[in-house]
C-alpha cells in the first residue's frame, strides 16, 4: 500500500494529501482531476490512451484495460478511493476495486444506469414516472408491444448515449426493421411524448446520506447531443422544479447512492414531466456550476468521495453553457467549411473580448465533428446579458442559434 493511501483515517475522511482515483481518462476525469488537485489531492487515472485528457494532468496515468487485473491492483495500490468519470466503465472492475477500496459511486448503482431496462424499473421503484416503455428482448415481445406506443423510440439497452443506439419508428414495419438494424439486442420501445423542453437536475450524496442539489438545468440537445444549457432562476416555473429537484433526490435515496448524480426529465406540453434517464457522474449539463457557483459538480465529487461535509452549492450569476463540438474546428469565423477542409483554430481571441466569457478545451489532440472538445460558459448580472453574450459567442464559433 502506497503512503498515500495510508492517509485515510479511521472514521473514513480522506484529507488532502491523500491520492485519489479515477476510472476514465476523459474530459470529465480531466475536471475532477483538477478539482482534486486543487484541493491538495494526488490523483491517479486509470485508461488505456496515453494521451488521455485526465491521464495527462494527473499524478498517476496507469495506461492499462479498465478489466485488466494488474491495472486495478496498481490504482488501488495508489489510491485512497476511487470514482468514476463514465456510465459505461465495466461494473465487475468497480466490484473489483471496492474489494479493495472505498468505490463511489458503487458498481451496483452504475450497472443500473448501464442498462435501460434495470434503470426504468428502478425509477417506477423509486416513485419516479417515466415514458410507457415495452421491453424487446425476442420476437414475441416485439410482436406482443402495444400499437399504443407508436410513435416511439426503440433503444438499446446497453451502451447507448449522445443519441447512438436510438431509432425513431412510427409503424410496426419500421419498428421490426429498426429491431433488425440494431442487430437483435435487447431494447426497450418507449413511447414518444409532446416534449416542451428538456432539462436536467445534478444532486451529490455524501456517504452519510447528507445530499445537496444543483438548481433545475435547462438544455437544448442537437443530433442527441447536449448543445446549450441555460441556469438562472425563473428558467422553469418554480412548482415545477421544486417537484424535478424532489425527484431526482428521491432517486439518489432510493439507489443508496454516493458520489454526484445526474437525472435528466422531459418536460411535456401541458406541463407535466417524465424522467429519461441518470448518469452516475457529473454531466454536460452541470459544467456551467465551474464558473456561475460556489462551487463546482467536481467540486463535490471530490467531496463525495473523500466524505468531506458537503454545502449546499449557491449560483452567484445566470449562466449560459455553450458545448464546443469538433465541428467548429471546421467553421472558420462562422462559417461551414466542406467535409474535406482541414481544421482551423476558431477565433478565441474574439470570443474571449466577450465580457463574462469563460473557455475550457479538454487537451484532445485532435478536432472531429461531433467530438466534445470544450465548452464555454458565459456568466452575467443579468438573463439577458448572459443570453446576448452567449449568442455572439455562438455566431462567432459557427454554433446554430438558440
Amino acid at each position: 500500500m502506497s503512503a498515500a493511501a495510508r492517509h485515510e483515517p479511521a472514521a473514513g475522511l480522506i484529507l488532502p494529501g491523500a491520492t485519489l482515483g479515477v476510472m476514465g481518462g476523459g474530459q470529465l476525469g480531466r475536471m475532477f482531476v483538477h478539482a482534486a488537485q486543487q484541493m491538495g489531492y494526488f490523483t491517479a487515472v486509470l485508461d488505456p490512451d496515453a494521451s488521455s485528457p485526465a491521464g495527462l494532468v494527473s499524478h498517476h496515468h496507469i495506461k492499462t484495460g479498465y478489466l485488466d487485473a494488474y491495472g486495478l491492483a496498481q490504482l488501488a495500490a495508489h489510491s485512497a478511493a476511487i470514482t468514476t468519470e463514465f456510465e459505461n466503465v465495466p461494473a465487475a472492475a468497480l466490484e473489483t476495486l471496492a474489494a479493495h477500496r472505498l468505490v463511489a459511486p458503487g458498481a451496483s448503482a452504475v450497472a443500473i444506469a448501464q442498462d435501460r431496462a434495470q434503470e426504468k424499473t428502478n425509477f417506477n421503484n423509486c416513485g419516479v414516472a417515466c415514458a410507457p416503455y415495452a421491453l424487446i428482448e425476442t420476437q414475441q415481445q416485439l410482436n406482443a408491444a402495444a400499437d399504443e406506443l407508436l410513435p416511439a423510440i426503440l433503444k438499446t439497452t446497453r451502451m447507448g448515449y449522445d443519441g447512438k443506439g436510438q431509432v425513431r419508428v412510427a409503424t410496426r414495419q419500421a419498428l421490426a426493421g429498426a429491431w433488425q438494424h440494431l442487430g437483435g439486442v435487447s431494447c426497450v420501445l418507449e413511447k414518444m411524448l409532446p416534449l416542451a423542453a428538456e432539462c436536467s437536475v445534478i444532486v451529490a450524496r455524501g456517504r452519510d446520506g447528507q445530499m445537496v442539489n444543483f438548481p433545475v438545468q435547462l438544455n437544448l440537445h442537437r443530433d442527441g447531443i447536449l448543445a446549450v444549457t441555460q441556469v438562472f432562476e425563473g428558467n422553469v416555473p418554480a412548482a415545477l422544479g421544486a417537484e424535478l429537484v424532489a425527484a431526482a433526490r428521491s432517486i439518489a435515496q432510493g439507489l443508496g447512492y454516493a458520489g454526484v448524480l445526474c437525472v435528466e426529465f422531459f418536460i411535456l406540453e401541458g406541463g407535466t414531466w417524465v424522467v429519461n434517464e441518470m448518469a452516475p457522474r457529473p454531466h454536460n449539463s452541470g459544467h456551467y456550476t465551474m464558473d456561475a457557483c460556489d462551487a463546482s459538480q467536481f467540486d463535490l465529487q471530490v467531496r463525495t468521495l473523500a466524505g468531506l461535509p458537503l454545502a449546499q452549492p449557491r449560483q452567484h450569476s445566470p449562466a449560459v453553457m455553450l458545448n464546443l463540438l469538433g465541428d467548429i474546428w471546421f467553421a472558420p469565423n462562422g462559417v461551414r467549411a466542406d467535409a474535406s477542409a482541414e481544421a482551423v483554430t476558431p477565433p478565441w481571441s474574439e470570443v474571449l473580448a466577450l465580457p463574462g466569457v469563460h473557455l475550457h478545451l479538454y487537451g484532445k489532440l485532435q478536432a472531429r465533428a461531433g467530438r466534445k472538445m470544450g465548452h464555454l460558459n458565459v456568466t452575467a448580472t443579468t438573463v439577458d446579458a448572459a443570453r446576448a453574450t452567449a449568442a455572439r459567442a455562438a455566431a462567432l464559433l459557427g454554433i446554430a442559434a438558440f
